[in-house]
């Protein structure tokens, strides 16, 4: 007799959840996986954006615009089983005109970034941890509350700086 009360107080509870709709929706993911501040700058808000997307992914975002005199890194993620570390550039679009943020990562900027990374890596002792570079490309126009479209390239590019970038997938940094 129980069981059926909470059976029943459970389904009333699922039904006034779904009558909220969108907006309950809403709050609940910015609450689970992080807010977008709408007042934020374009950049911002996509790299706000990204970071709700890795930790849909299952990531944790341990820092977010990290920066030091050899980089700047937008976003690093932590994978714990295996343990991996994920850094990642985030380009945001804003326009209709042709081309892909993605392909605004050039190897200048590829190397900044793995530069970083390894003065990150070395700052927090972390060296022989294995790591990610990935690329996310947010399509954000001028007028919309949300962004239109998010990709994520997991292992975009590989670290430029040290001879373990030969090999394939996820890097061990070892230098």
């Amino acid at each position: 007799m129980a069981t059926n009360r909470l059976a029943n107080r459970t389904r009333q509870t699922l039904a006034w959840i779904t009558s909220r709709g969108k907006r309950f929706r809403n709050w609940y993911v910015d609450y689970r996986f992080g807010s977008i501040d709408e007042n934020a700058q374009l950049g911002r808000r996509g790299e706000q954006a990204a970071a709700q997307l890795l930790r849909r992914k299952g990531l944790n975002v341990i820092a977010e615009s990290e920066s030091d005199r050899a980089g700047e890194i937008d976003l690093i993620a932590l994978r714990k089983r295996p343990r991996l570390i994920v850094f990642v550039e985030v380009k945001t679009l804003s326009t209709t005109r042709p081309g892909h943020p993605a392909d605004r990562v050039d190897e200048n900027k590829q190397a900044r970034i793995t530069r970083a990374a390894l003065r990150y890596l070395k700052r927090k002792k972390l060296l022989g941890i294995a790591c990610r570079f990935d690329v996310v490309a947010v399509w954000w126009p001028r007028d919309e509350p949300r962004p239109t479209r998010v990709e994520h390239y997991e292992s975009a590019f590989s670290s430029t700086v040290c001879a373990c970038s030969m090999l394939p997938g996820p890097q061990t940094i070892r230098c």
